[in-house]
């Protein structure tokens, strides 16, 4: 880790495992939009956000989805990679789940005073694969992409770095 000057995690999947049901998250959704008059026939939850962003319901959408990740993180199941945080260099937390759920989650197993940096899908104006997330993240820690080391567990983590110009490695690959 020495050749990089910071270090950044996804959360979940990668630090933790949030105790979450997404399918019960994607039916709750769906709950809030149709009375709406969205049309969330076949969507995912991904999707649904999306469909939410444009008739103008994310906030409550987003909050629906962050109640269940903040009660999953509460049960959230601590992974190895989160053992092997290092306290002598900036690290920080690029996620896809709000920020309260991260901030639970790392207090729980006590690594929230080894990460500077939290940004969560609502930190920020977009989420992961746009690179805004991931360079906010960055620039907390006084870093540059070129320098720092994104640790994840998909191919939308993936994506985030390469658009962040970042360097990435699959938290199954990462040597801790």
């Amino acid at each position: 880790m020495q050749e990089y000057d910071a270090l950044v995690y996804d959360l979940d999947g990668t630090l933790v495992h949030l105790d979450v049901d997404w399918e019960e998250v994607r039916r709750e959704v769906a709950a809030v939009l149709r009375p709406r008059g969205v049309d969330v026939d076949g969507a995912d939850l991904w999707s649904m956000l999306e469909l939410s962003e444009e008739a103008g319901y994310r906030r409550l959408v987003d909050e629906t989805i962050a109640e269940f990740e903040r009660e999953g993180a509460r049960a959230s199941r601590r992974l190895p990679p989160a053992q092997t945080v290092p306290a002598d260099q900036p690290v920080g937390v690029c996620s896809l789940n709000a920020e309260s759920a991260c901030r639970i989650a790392l207090e729980t197993y006590g690594l929230d005073g080894r990460v500077d940096v939290i940004v969560g899908r609502d930190s920020v104006a977009t989420e992961k694969p746009h690179p805004e997330p991931l360079l906010t993240t960055i620039e907390g820690l006084g870093a540059t992409p070129e320098r720092t080391l994104f640790v994840g567990d998909s191919a939308r983590d993936e994506e985030t770095a390469e658009r962040a110009g970042t360097d990435y490695v699959y938290v199954r690959e990462f040597e801790f």
